[in-house]
């Protein structure tokens, strides 16, 4: 934002406590670890936002000088408070509450919100830096489930979030494309498979391969050394086995672009595990030479028992490389090719030991970049309660759920709004939107309890509640049929309802910076649920004789000014739905 009001009232705050208690200054910067300029900015930290509007914009709690100064927070507050403005500042109780005027917030941040358009909000914090993003990595040959929607929605949001604030993305989707499972694959295959029935839909037959290999399994164990050993010839570059691999890893990767390109998202990189394959060895001497590795029953690891975690495994006794191996050399080709500010891996929480392993490792080779390595974990997606499992065929395929929220959203619109043009795509975005929401809606760290009736439910706090909000300040503006223009009277703007929808524009740009801070999309999805309200709330208010108050009227300076808000309110939606990865549809 070009003016921090926070800024100002805590320079003004710090000079009146300065004023106020000179004699005591150096205790209070030696307590808080300050200097004159450094107060400042602590008094900026501690700023809250009261919970009732008529209280003020914001409140400084004095509790956090009462011990130092030797006086009650009361009578701190109106010492302080008698130094300042009288028509900005006032106190309640401890907290001494600074009001901005209505027209002074609506002339910073209307205007801005004019010229920059989706612009606003972003910043330029990020110029020059390189985040490597690590999101979504589905398994070749197996469907793309309801599962890997998480890792999918948060790192396309976290994407477009650290974007916005000037960084340079690149999102790598790490395949699995490796493993035993290959093997099992391959044989299930050659005993069970037809080519021809392969190409129908390819996926899905290999899905039901995979489950069917597991359970032939539990009869006859033996097929599990079948697998392994053609996985060994995998590794040695079998021919018979390296087609079928490149068979499967084909029509996976053209099956999951198909899903990408229906939830809007690209990848600029496709690199799987199997990338690595030429590049362990390398990391194996490089951490011998640094004198990282032993050998325990066999295997070869780095012992991290000092540092309250287990080994981490590199090699098995039979010479197998494993996932830390991967996620190492992975670390190292990252940083050679793309000298990164930071590297993020959304992989869910289950995996947060292994990640703290490898980045442990990265730190005992004293590399600079070791602090920033960072996990993004988060919870699991269930479906009724119960973990879904590939390998029990309890999968919930991603586009099933996308066709029903779709078909939903289109038997929604023909009972509504039979006359709205290009119902189809405009279900699919409200179908999307309903489900990718109910994803970032929840905290990361939550579980997330799949249902039906909650995904598709286009009420309350979803994604279709948001984007009919936005469908609904579209049609404001093309029943307005005039230009918005940004040279309004702003002294217009009075009432509360106006002043708690201009603050909360207001806090756009901070709230983006705590979602890239967190790493947390969720905060997105928690501004835009209070912007509709507080705009609902603005919508419908009326005046003393309990009329409504209509937005469009006679009055034709009242309504430009009103316009003006409207479009800064449907701007800040839609911006805050893209960085969610949802669509905003014109008409509902």
């Amino acid at each position: 934002m070009d003016i921090s009001f926070k800024n100002e009232i805590a320079t003004a705050i710090g000079r009146a406590v300065r004023s106020a208690y000179g004699d005591k200054l150096p205790e209070i910067y030696g307590a808080f670890k300050t200097d004159e300029t450094g107060f400042d900015v602590f008094i900026e930290s501690k700023l809250e936002i009261p919970k009732d509007i008529k209280l003020g914009d914001y409140a400084f709690p004095t509790f956090v000088l009462a011990k130092i100064v030797r006086e009650k927070p009361v009578e701190i507050a109106g010492k302080i408070a008698g130094l300042l403005d009288n028509d900005s500042f006032s106190v309640a109780g401890p907290y001494i509450n600074c009001t901005v005027s209505t027209s002074r917030v609506a002339e910073t941040i209307l205007p801005q919100i004019f010229e920059r358009g989706g612009g606003f909000g972003g910043s330029t914090i990020g110029e020059g830096k390189k985040i490597v993003i690590d999101f979504s990595s589905p398994n070749i040959a197996k469907p793309f489930g309801v599962g890997h929607l998480r890792s999918t929605a948060i790192g396309n949001s976290l994407y477009r979030i650290f974007e916005k604030l000037g960084f340079e993305c690149v999102g790598v989707n790490h395949l699995g494309d490796w493993g035993t499972q290959f093997g099992k694959m391959i044989l299930a295959f050659i005993k069970w498979g037809d080519r021809k029935e392969l190409e129908k839909e390819p996926v899905k037959y290999l899905y039901d391969l995979y489950v069917r290999f597991h359970r032939e399994e539990e009869e006859d164990p033996s097929l599990s050394d079948d697998a392994r050993n053609w996985f060994r010839k995998l590794e040695k570059g079998d021919s018979e086995a390296v087609e079928l691999w490149n068979l499967f890893k084909d029509y996976s990767l053209r099956e999951f672009e198909r899903i990408y390109k229906i939830l809007g998202i690209k990848f600029d990189h496709y690199t799987g595990e199997s990338f690595y394959n030429d590049k362990m060895d390398a990391v194996i001497e490089r951490l011998d030479k640094a004198g990282l590795t032993k050998m325990s029953q066999g295997a070869l690891i780095v012992d991290l028992e000092e540092y309250g975690m287990t080994p981490c495994l590199l090699r098995k006794a039979d010479g197998a490389t494993l996932y830390s191996t991967r996620d190492l050399a992975g670390i190292f080709y990252r940083h050679e090719s793309y000298d990164f500010h930071k590297a993020v891996y959304v992989v869910g929480s289950a995996q947060q030991d292994h990640f703290k392993q490898v980045f442990k490792v990265i730190e005992l080779l004293g590399e600079d970049y070791a602090d920033r390595l960072v996990h993004v974990g988060f919870g699991w997606i269930k479906f009724a309660d119960k973990a879904m499992s590939t390998r029990k065929g309890t999968v919930i395929f991603l586009e099933d759920v996308i066709d029903t929220a779709t078909r939903k959203a289109t038997e929604i619109i023909m009972k509504k709004n039979p006359d709205l043009p290009d119902i189809e795509a405009t279900a699919q975005m409200i179908g999307l939107g309903a489900i990718i929401f109910a994803d970032l809606g929840v905290k990361k760290h939550k579980d997330v309890n799949f249902s039906w009736e909650e995904v598709l439910n286009f009420e309350g706090e979803t994604g279709p509640y948001l984007q009919y909000t936005h469908a609904r300040l579209s049609a404001l503006l093309r029943k307005y049929e005039k230009d918005v223009a940004a040279d309004v009277d702003f002294g217009l703007f009075q009432s509360l309802e106006e002043k708690a929808l201009l603050m909360h524009l207001y806090r756009f740009d901070s709230v983006i910076e705590i979602a890239a801070e967190k790493y947390e999309p969720n905060f997105i999805a928690e501004y835009l649920l209070e912007l509709a309200a507080v705009f609902n709330r603005f919508y419908q208010r009326k005046d003393t004789h309990g009329k409504l108050i209509k937005i469009i009227s006679d009055n034709e300076q009242e309504t430009g000014a009103r316009m003006l808000l409207v479009a800064g309110v449907r701007t800040v939606m839609k911006e805050g739905l893209r960085l969610m990865g949802i669509e905003a549809p014109e008409q509902m």
